[in-house]
């Protein structure tokens, strides 16, 4: 009853954004039209995504038990902290889709120092940290169990660029970012409650600059993070931001000359709009 409770919540979120997004169609401004054109409507597959997908399955076949500690808003499918491993891949894995739209995002923007808050198994972290080899990557997980798991994927997948932290946030967050001097790419997982998500955001903007990206999970998760993500979204910093309904992306281009917001899914969903001149 929880998860259908939340299922459907999910949907009426899904509907108000579904209803107020545009498509590569009715976009004005280059930058947007081109971030479109890069992690949305490309489709092409890249040789990272078989290989991720396959670590995926071994996880959803693995039936051992941990014990799951978490730091912040807890699972909303989910009781207690005894929980499988394919339970985990299952549930709070990000999906091969969304997986996808990080690589594809990390390859549009090739980043330098990239910053991870949540890496769970590493699946998310996979998929980014695989579209940058060449980067400075870091990325913090709470549980020491599901740490473990993510460090063994990484070597499994031959990510040496990925560093990984076990730890609370709050505690490891200022060692990292003393360690990276800059964010030029920053995805916040892991902690679903707003007031600490507009902490981690707050602690990471003196690092970012005119071309960094900030990647935000699920802001449809809740009202409370649907709150966060507005806050963010209204910070005098940000120039951009674009709503893709599972992630939020923040941008504080300074040639940006008028502060937009926009939320955006794929043409072939709205395809009627197809007849309407977007410019580029």
């Amino acid at each position: 009853m929880k998860r259908i409770l939340l299922y459907i919540l999910l949907f009426g979120r899904f509907l108000r954004y579904y209803f107020s997004a545009r498509t590569r169609h009715n976009l004005h401004g280059p930058f947007a039209y081109a971030l479109t054109e890069a992690i949305i409507e490309d489709t092409r597959t890249f040789y990272a995504f078989g290989i991720i997908e396959q670590l995926r399955k071994k996880l959803l076949r693995d039936k051992q038990t941990i014990r799951v500690t978490d730091y912040g808003a807890g699972s909303k499918v989910a009781a207690g902290p005894l929980r499988r491993i394919s339970s985990l891949a299952r549930y709070s894995a990000i999906s091969p889709a969304t997986g996808r739209m990080l690589f594809r995002l990390v390859h549009f923007t090739k980043p330098r120092r990239m910053l991870e808050l949540g890496a769970s198994l590493g699946i998310s972290t996979a998929y980014q940290g695989a579209a940058a080899l060449g980067a400075s990557f870091i990325t913090i997980e709470g549980c020491p169990e599901t740490a473990r798991y993510a460090s063994q994927n990484f070597q499994r997948l031959g990510l040496a660029n990925i560093h990984l932290l076990n730890g609370q946030f709050q505690h490891l967050l200022p060692q990292a970012l003393q360690h990276l001097q800059r964010l030029d790419y920053l995805y916040l997982d892991g902690d679903h409650r707003a007031g600490a998500s507009l902490s981690y955001f707050q602690q990471c903007l003196p690092y970012a600059h005119s071309d960094s990206v900030f990647v935000i999970a699920d802001i449809h998760w809740s009202r409370e993070m649907e709150d966060a993500w507005l806050e963010m979204q209204r910070h005098p910093a940000v120039t951009l931001s674009v709503d893709l309904f599972h992630i939020g992306l923040l941008f504080f281009r300074k040639e940006q000359r008028q502060e937009k917001h926009y939320a955006i899914i794929r043409a072939r969903y709205k395809p009627w709009l197809a007849g309407l001149s977007g410019k580029s």
